[in-house]
């Protein structure tokens, strides 16, 4: 699911446009098709009265293939960073944890209670046992190894890992898929690392863009782009999966290729962003590194601007 940017500068347009085409791709419930990608989108997010994820709930995540340690870490601490820290060790603001309160104008709507996502289990498959090229099923299998009823599954497959649509049309998805107990369903996430197959794409602006203006890039915050890249992309799904989990919560535009929280606002993560550029974002005045959130054990991170029901604007923290 992605959306187009408006844009002043017609003489630019052509650049833009294949801009967007590579770096737009926060993908969820399928692919939006490249043309939709540059239409312009109504700015209004609908309520479509389903069920939406609240309370507690554990995100159990599935590392399918090679991921260093400080891979994993640097994961499964944003994880950790999108609740509060306890008052003796409160984080730094912006934080990661303000960023996810945001999404409570989405909650304030449907008046159910903003959910608290707690790192659960970690799952390893080094060896992948389902091969190294997969489709939709085979997310959905590795999916249901960390299901549970409270619970959000994230499979993430390593750099060296094809999965169908990866980087064609899609950085991430999600999804949902029944559990073993009758009528009771539970949402999952998959998100790759594309720092071999498609930084470009999806690590921008931790990479130079595959199409348009070559701005250098910037610093990873966390000191490597296929990770770094990993967590915008996580970051939008859980929006997206959140508020939109089995596909008739909030979304703009038809169901079957719509647009949610975090995809609603692609390429925005400051104050004064535009097409190739993300914003003003901050920087660590010793590694350089760019970022708009503070997380856990003093990490830093980007996540993306969110969609403000209230005044169908994108909303940034800096």
């Amino acid at each position: 699911m992605a959306s187009s940017f408006l844009t002043t500068n017609a003489h630019c347009s052509v650049l833009v446009r294949l801009l967007l085409v590579a770096l737009l791709f926060r993908c969820s419930y399928g692919g939006r098709t490249l043309a939709a990608l540059v239409e312009q989108q109504p700015l209004a997010m609908t309520y479509h009265k389903g069920a939406l994820i609240t309370g507690n709930v554990s995100v159990n995540l599935v590392f399918y293939g090679k991921f260093t340690a400080s891979q994993r870490a640097i994961i499964s601490d944003f994880v950790t960073s999108l609740s509060p820290l306890p008052r003796q060790k409160h984080s730094l603001e912006p934080s990661v944890a303000t960023w996810w309160t945001t999404l409570a104008k989405y909650y304030a709507t449907s008046k159910a209670p903003l959910p608290k996502p707690i790192l659960g289990k970690q799952i390893l498959d080094e060896s992948c046992s389902l091969g190294k090229s997969l489709r939709d099923a085979d997310l959905a299998k590795l999916a249901a190894r960390g299901a549970a009823r409270d619970a959000i599954s994230v499979v993430l497959t390593a750099e060296d890992v094809a999965v169908d649509r990866f980087c064609m049309s899609r950085c991430g998805s999600h999804g949902s898929s029944s559990l073993s107990e009758a009528g009771s369903r539970f949402a999952y996430i998959w998100v790759g690392n594309s720092a071999a197959q498609c930084p470009g794409q999806c690590a921008w602006p931790f990479h130079q863009p595959m199409y348009g203006p070559q701005t250098p890039p910037l610093v990873a915050p966390n000191g490597d782009v296929g990770a770094d890249g990993m967590v915008i992309n996580l970051a939008s799904m859980l929006a997206g999966a959140a508020t939109n989990p089995f596909g008739d919560g909030f979304f703009q535009g038809p169901r079957e290729a719509p647009l949610e929280a975090a995809t609603a606002c692609p390429g925005v993560y400051a104050k004064g962003s535009y097409p190739g550029y993300p914003g003003d974002l901050l920087v660590d005045p010793t590694t350089r590194a760019s970022y708009n959130a503070h997380g856990a054990r003093g990490r830093k991170y980007l996540v993306p601007a969110l969609f403000d029901p209230s005044t169908s604007a994108c909303s940034t923290m800096v």
